[in-house]
């Protein structure tokens, strides 16, 4: 019995060192970039409609108008494609991280204690409480 639990510190420490050797992203990693997109494709937006609000009335001419619009539409097609990458990249987040605990939870043995088990889960627990977290604050809960 006292074997198990050395044997189970190697197999989640194997698990973590080839996930990080892994290019894969993962769907937290996709959502925070999602994020970061989203908030540069605002500032995009943001920043060049301010040009397009600089420009006076009286003197810009219809080429200065469209190529400032056009930037603001360009940036607008960046934050609705981010937008909608974000809320999927947070859902995925949160369904890996929840089925992930659970088939850590399913795979635990009979006799494994309340201690045992609540140590052992830690990281799937860990995981999803950052996923729901990163989740409320996108959908600013």
């Amino acid at each position: 019995m006292k074997r198990f639990p050395v044997i189970g510190v190697l197999c989640v420490s194997a698990v973590f060192g080839l996930s990080a050797c892994s290019d894969d992203t993962s769907p937290a990693e996709e959502a925070t970039q999602a994020a970061a997109d989203l908030c540069t494709d605002l500032n995009a937006l943001k920043a060049d409609n301010a040009k397009l609000k600089a420009l006076n009335p009286a003197n810009a001419t219809k080429d200065q108008v469209k190529e400032a619009y056009d930037a603001v539409q360009e940036d607008w097609n960046g934050v609705k494609e981010n937008l909608s990458k974000m809320k999927e990249a947070e859902k995925a987040a949160v369904q890996s991280a929840a089925e992930d605990l659970k088939k850590s939870y399913e795979d635990l043995p009979g006799d494994t204690t309340g201690k045992d088990a609540r140590t052992q889960l830690e990281p799937q627990i860990q995981k999803l409480d950052e996923a729901t977290t990163a989740a409320a604050k996108g959908l600013r809960c």
